[in-house]
């Protein structure tokens, strides 16, 4: 593990996984329409949102994913790792009150280039609502104490 808790890349191996969980809150979509300037109505307006075919409000899509940002960012790899690459395909929305487990799993790590490729996905209630994979940069140990 590095100084600050998370995996170097000599650490880390194919099959490890790491996860949060998050109950969306009404706050959650207002705060994230503040910092995300997304101001999409089927977002804020439930009037609006039940003329869409989602048939009411939904939570950001980026916020659920963003997530998987707190995974890979805290949990594993962790401090100081690097978002190189990620691919999404939202499945279902999520909506106030939800809560989104949001999990990654090693699938590849080249040690050589600190690099670690991560299937991710994020569900409600067991069901997939979005999938995808990372590529993030690790923290090396080697790098570390060789001074590179």
């Amino acid at each position: 593990m590095n100084p600050q808790n998370g995996y170097d890349i000599e650490d880390i191996s194919v099959g490890m996984s790491a996860e949060t969980a998050k109950t969306i809150s009404e706050a959650d979509i207002l705060l994230f329409t503040a910092v995300s300037t997304d101001t999409n109505a089927v977002h804020l307006d439930e009037e609006y949102g039940k003329t869409t075919m989602f048939g009411g409000r939904i939570a950001h899509g980026m916020l659920s994913a963003s997530l998987l940002s707190a995974v890979l960012g805290t949990r594993l790899p962790g401090p100081g790792v690097i978002y190189l690459a990620q691919s999404l395909r939202f499945k279902a929305p999520v909506r106030i009150g939800d809560t989104v487990h949001a999990k990654v799993t090693v699938k590849e790590v080249v040690v050589g280039k600190a690099r670690v490729v991560l299937d991710t996905v994020c569900t409600v209630g067991g069901k997939v609502v979005i999938d995808g994979e990372a590529t993030v940069m690790a923290t090396s140990r080697a790098k570390r104490e060789s001074g590179k």
